[in-house]
């Protein structure tokens, strides 16, 4: 089981980490390599995931990375073959199971998913409330609506609700689990005796042969993709607003037709006493709850003055209660009881109000404060006017200026310039670009899988002609040429000779250093002797003491079946090491944490009955791979 675990732990936190806002300010770039993006590259059930998909799938998981790790990202874990493949198998499983929840009639509700959406700590704002600017802002950065976040998030939480049916049916045998719980739990008593490869670099004769013979059978670290330089064109949001503009006169017509718009409505600061009544309350009970807010009114009416301090004292709304019955500034539709508003907003300030009924009990209100409308003078108006003026304009000359560039650099397509000329845009260079977004690059409008595609086109690349005006993100639009191309080639061995020679020293020295490592080993074993051995260190699975992981994996997994043991373990990045294990112990178990670890294993196995049910599925569905992940030549 926990075999299973190991060789797909990848896939399975992939798969568990699929709920809760995965698709939120994503972006980056793509190490797979396509000649033609829309290649099918799976078939899941008759449904094909295209090479697209899968290129924007390892984008949003590199962003996220990227924005979890900050300056510890290393896009080179986005490189290899087996982070390729957990993706792909992800999007693949993903496919299985939303044919599953389909067939099974899986749904969540609206208000469970209104509820998950209001949890979103992006969408929220510092007192904790939710941002719907912020909300709006997020989903338009990503170019989806709010019918499309929707039904993505009734998909996930779907695929929560179905992860969590299969695994929390699993469980361990308590006699299993705790074995394992023991085995986690033993220490070992452990001495190091370290041969470090830089004590033997002094041996090491590095020849040109050798050089020559690491150069040839690693030809592929030395490869340097197809590259070009090109100019380009960007038409975006600061690209058009810097051609609209706004007059007074404008502004002034505006005004008068918006007044409505600018006027902050009036509204009232009020308090109340309130008496509970239950819904389901008799007939004596609502009597009874009356007849106290009437005595309570009686009291208020003598002393209008000890309002908020009757309301400490009597008020059965504990919330308001606490600050003198305070319900804070509202205007109209602002209240939840349609009788508070409606009586609130007939009195006067400081008048009292007569008992009130509502659905949450009897009520005594009055307004403490009286805050009239206000309508926001032009001047005070102009930067709101100005703002909404110029989004109107920009929108149409947008549209306009779209196309304009579209058709000029299809039409006049042997230059930049005129397409630059016309729409007022600058002609910006960037120089080694390849078929795919390049980590060195960063979030750049060139540095796109879709301009990449189109200048890299054939007509593009041969005859140097413009690309078309490529939409990029949503608002943003590239037109490029090439100016420069760089065709694919080996680095010369003379560039990479002195870099090969500091390999090939350490991996020498790291053969001399095990050999020298092996030797002592022997003579070890053979004599049980522990000179030469450093301090007595206890290790287990969840305290290394220092060594490294694999060090430690080697040490616990050794045969102590006889006392002392010695392991050979060649260190990554030290040299070689021996060490001698002199006692095994199994310390008294913590019943807390016993349990805490029981629990874990019955999750592993959770996992794995879900890895194992997503097999079934996506055998159900014949699940077909089309295509492989490759590292390309520009990704290593």
């Amino acid at each position: 089981m926990f075999e299973y675990i190991r060789n797909h732990r990848t896939l399975i936190q992939i798969l568990m980490g699929l709920v809760i806002l995965s698709f939120v300010l994503v972006g980056g770039n793509s190490a797979f390599k396509a000649d033609n993006s829309d290649t099918d590259v799976a078939d899941v059930g008759g449904k094909k995931i295209t090479q697209r998909e899968l290129d924007d799938e390892i984008r949003r998981q590199m962003e996220q990375s990227r924005a979890r790790a900050g300056d510890r990202f290393d896009p080179k874990v986005f490189e290899t073959n087996e982070t390729k493949q957990a993706i792909l198998e992800n999007l693949i499983s993903e496919r299985a199971l939303e044919a599953e929840i389909k067939k099974g009639h899986l749904t969540v509700g609206d208000a469970a998913l209104q509820k998950q959406i209001g949890e979103i700590g992006a969408f929220k704002k510092p007192d904790g409330s939710f941002d719907m600017d912020q909300y709006k802002l997020a989903l338009g950065n990503q170019g989806m609506t709010p019918q499309m976040f929707d039904a993505r998030m009734r998909r996930d939480l779907a695929l929560q609700q179905l992860n969590s049916a299969v695994g929390s049916t699993a469980f361990a045998p308590r006699s299993v689990a705790t074995r394992l719980a023991e085995i986690v739990d033993q220490e070992r008593e452990v001495q190091e005796q370290l041969f470090p490869a830089t004590g033997f670099i002094a041996q090491v004769n590095v020849t040109d042969d050798m050089v020559k013979a690491y150069y040839d059978k690693n030809a592929a670290q030395f490869q340097v993709p197809e590259q070009l330089k090109v100019e380009y064109v960007v038409l975006d949001a600061a690209a058009v607003e810097s051609q609209v503009s706004v007059d007074d006169a404008e502004v002034a017509a505006f005004y008068e037709k918006s007044k409505d718009s600018l006027t902050t409505p009036e509204q009232r600061f009020s308090s109340h006493i309130m008496i509970n009544v239950k819904k389901d309350a008799s007939a004596a009970e609502k009597a009874a709850a009356k007849a106290k807010a009437e005595a309570v009114l009686a009291e208020v009416r003598k002393t209008p003055a000890n309002f908020a301090a009757i309301a400490k004292a009597q008020s059965q709304d504990v919330t308001s209660a606490e600050v003198g019955g305070d319900l804070g500034l509202a205007e109209k539709n602002g209240f939840a009881s349609p009788e508070m508003e409606a009586a609130v907003f007939k009195m006067k300030q400081g008048e009292i109000s007569d008992v009130l009924a509502s659905d949450f009990g009897f009520h005594i209100v009055t307004v403490t404060k009286l805050v009239p409308a206000v309508v926001k003078t032009l001047d005070e108006a102009k930067p709101q006017i100005v703002a909404e003026l110029k989004k109107q304009k920009m929108s149409k000359k947008y549209a306009e200026l779209a196309e304009l560039l579209t058709n000029t650099v299809y039409e006049q397509a042997d230059s930049l310039k005129p397409a630059a000329d016309k729409l007022k845009l600058q002609i910006q260079t960037a120089d080694n670009l390849t078929r795919t977004p390049s980590p060195a690059l960063g979030v750049a409008p060139v540095n796109n899988a879709k301009f990449l595609k189109a200048i890299f086109a054939d007509d593009t690349l041969k005859n140097k002609r413009n690309t078309e005006a490529v939409e990029v993100v949503p608002g943003t639009f590239v037109a490029g040429r090439v100016v420069q191309y760089k065709p694919a080639a080996k680095k010369p061995l003379l560039d990479v000779a002195a870099a090969i020679r500091q390999t090939v020293t350490q991996e020498e020295a790291v053969k001399l250093a095990k050999k020298a490592g092996e030797a002592t080993l022997a003579a070890v074993k053979a004599s049980g002797d522990a000179a030469g051995f450093g301090d007595v260190k206890s290790v287990n699975r969840s305290k290394p003491s220092g060594l490294h992981p694999l060090v430690v994996a080697e040490v616990l997994k050794a045969d102590v079946s006889k006392l002392p043991a010695y392991v050979g373990v060649e260190v990554p990045g030290a040299g070689y090491g021996i060490y001698r294990i002199g006692k095994v112990s199994q310390p008294e178990a913590n019943p807390a944490r016993r349990s805490a670890m029981i629990d874990e294993i019955n999750g592993a196995m959770g996992q794995a009955d879900m890895a194992g049910y997503i097999e079934a599925l996506k055998a159900k569905a014949k699940t077909k791979l089309l295509k492989k992940p490759v590292v390309t030549a520009d990704a290593k």
